[in-house]
């Protein structure tokens, strides 16, 4: 498990836009799984809706980027200071959004390799509440310097 402080390590993403609370399962090249509890207190519920509180498929999209880009750092062969990268998106493709995520949900993200080639990746990307599929997407992303 990698908690939240140690994606802080990997990532650069900081409160309020780091979207994973936590990596559960990572097998290098392969698979990571990760979560995100969604709270009513989180900032983007005051305008994202007042009345009827919908965490942003958006959102859900960038954890699911966020948990790959933790998957690709840890996979690399040569290891490399993560303060000296950044993951950037490059592409999303067949993004489905299937249901809703309400605050006092558990987001889980479930991101396996399609493709790994040198500093680029891709990603099928599952995010699920409960066990039922409430996101989908292929991600597309680089590795690059700062």
């Amino acid at each position: 498990m990698i908690n939240v402080s140690q994606i802080q390590e990997i990532l650069p993403h900081r409160y309020p836009f780091l979207l994973v609370d936590k990596i559960t399962d990572l097998q290098k090249s392969q698979v990571v799984k990760g979560y995100k509890n969604i709270s009513i207190s989180d900032p983007v519920f005051l305008g994202h809706f007042p009345d009827h509180p919908i965490y942003p498929g958006v959102l859900i999209l960038e954890g699911m980027a966020q948990t790959g880009g933790v998957l690709a750092f840890e996979s690399m062969e040569d290891k490399v200071d993560p303060k000296s990268k950044v993951v950037y998106f490059t592409g999303i493709d067949g993004a489905k959004f299937r249901n809703p995520v309400r605050p006092g949900d558990r987001l889980d993200y479930e991101m396996s390799v399609v493709k790994n080639r040198g500093n680029l990746w891709i990603f099928q990307g599952k995010a699920f509440v409960d066990g039922i599929l409430v996101a989908e997407a292929e991600l597309k992303a680089m590795i690059i310097d700062k």
